[in-house]
């Protein structure tokens, strides 16, 4: 059968999806990712169909981000939720268009939660179409949605309603798009103004590609809906660490890794504290910069850097992860069995760091605005000698080695395809 995923974001919203494409590819299924172009040569890596859906998508990023730097809001809350799917309403057109012609000739569908067009082509189609998230994204009152995390998460009503706000700011900014696309392109008739969630069609099956045993499955949701376990991708089999990264390792006590992953709103200002913090502790550090540039920042021989490396073989060797709180690098931190600490900017950050912080895996997050050098100093001494922390992110790493999210995914997609 030809497999179409459509998905787009940060490195950790594309990884899962070739996780999964390999699992469907096993089964015999001919498989075609479809993303954002710079993916093209990690998904052709693994022996995936890549399809670009251009540029589009990118452009949506780096509005967002201006947006952010220029407003100081990271898009969450009631108010930056509809500044966001403003922003994202008028970058949809072209998007949508990508996805249709990534989706000649399939015969199914799966997509991932920005791909608003996924349930609109599997219609026109006729063929199977499979949502699918990294994100808790049904309404509940187990739990506010992940991008409106707030000190009053565990009232229900106010927990209902963040869902509910979230489904019709998204409506309310992409119905216009959606409507004129599905009746010009594709010939169907528009949606009723009170908008449409594919969750809450029956039969059209949901996929949340993370561990029940850190966000179980709320007892208000259909049952149509699936958490899997995590789609993890490991590195390839061929792939060799540096030789001076592994004589660091072996030189000392284990590191404690630090970094922000693809993320560009953590400043420089950000990981200068944390390196500040190190002369506080005698910790050791391995420093993932990213895109900032530590200028004017000459690092101590405690510190080394690295440009790239892959967690599932480096989080397993370190005493403990300082991250932004992304769904993918929480989901490697848990996987690894290690602390986190979390230094959240916005979207679905706050939402992991606080998880983690309830499952004793990990420490309260701290918000950007209020880290300090001596606050850092002291979490990472909690991280070192918290030995109940430790012995619980262990046993979660069992809990989520027991899971095999992507052979349980590709369970449902079978049991939902036509006899």
């Amino acid at each position: 059968m030809r497999v179409t995923i459509l998905t787009i974001g940060s490195r950790g919203d594309v990884q899962p999806y070739i996780a999964l494409g390999l699992g469907l590819q096993a089964c015999g299924h001919q498989v075609r990712l479809a993303s954002m172009a710079p993916f093209e040569k990690l998904v052709s890596s693994y022996g995936l169909e890549f399809f670009s859906l251009g540029s589009v998508s990118q452009e949506f990023t780096k509005r967002y981000q201006q947006e952010a730097s220029r407003q100081k809001v990271a898009f969450n809350g009631f108010r930056g939720r509809y500044r966001l799917w403003q922003i994202f309403g008028s970058s949809l057109q072209n998007l949508m268009n990508s996805c249709m012609n990534a989706c000649q000739n399939t015969e199914a569908i799966i997509y991932s939660q920005l791909i608003l067009s996924g349930y609109h082509i599997a219609e026109k189609l006729g063929v199977p179409g499979y949502a699918s998230h990294v994100t808790p994204q049904g309404k509940t009152s187990d739990f506010a949605h992940p991008f409106y995390t707030s000190n009053i998460d565990n009232i229900g009503i106010y927990n209902w309603l963040t869902h509910f706000c979230e489904e019709q700011y998204r409506w309310r900014f992409t119905s216009n798009y959606i409507n004129r696309w599905r009746q010009q392109t594709l010939e169907l008739p528009p949606i009723s103004f009170v908008g449409f969630q594919p969750q809450n069609q029956p039969q059209m099956p949901v996929l949340y590609c993370y561990s029940p045993s850190v966000v179980p499955k709320p007892s208000d949701w259909s049952e149509w809906a699936y958490v899997t376990g995590y789609w993890f991708l490991d590195s390839p089999s061929n792939w060799q660490p540096p030789q001076d990264l592994v004589d660091f390792l072996e030189s000392g006590k284990p590191p404690i890794y630090i970094g922000f992953s693809s993320s560009t709103n953590h400043t420089q200002r950000t990981i200068e504290s944390a390196v500040r913090a190190l002369a506080k502790t005698g910790q050791r550090f391995i420093l993932f910069a990213g895109k900032n540039r530590l200028e004017n920042t000459d690092l101590p021989v405690e510190v080394f850097r690295v440009d790239s490396v892959p967690f599932d073989w480096l989080f397993p060797k370190v005493s403990g992860v300082i991250h932004h709180g992304g769904a993918g690098t929480m989901a490697a931190a848990l996987r690894a069995g290690v602390p986190s600490l979390t230094i959240p900017y916005g979207t679905d950050q706050p939402f992991w760091g606080k998880r983690a912080a309830k499952l004793g895996v990990g420490l309260s997050p701290i918000s950007p605005t209020k880290l300090t050098v001596d606050g850092l100093a002291a979490a990472i001494r909690t991280m070192n000698t918290d030995e109940n922390m430790k012995a619980r992110a262990y046993a979660s790493r069992e809990k989520i080695y027991s899971e095999d999210g992507v052979k349980k995914a590709v369970e449902i997609f079978h049991q939902y395809l036509p006899s």
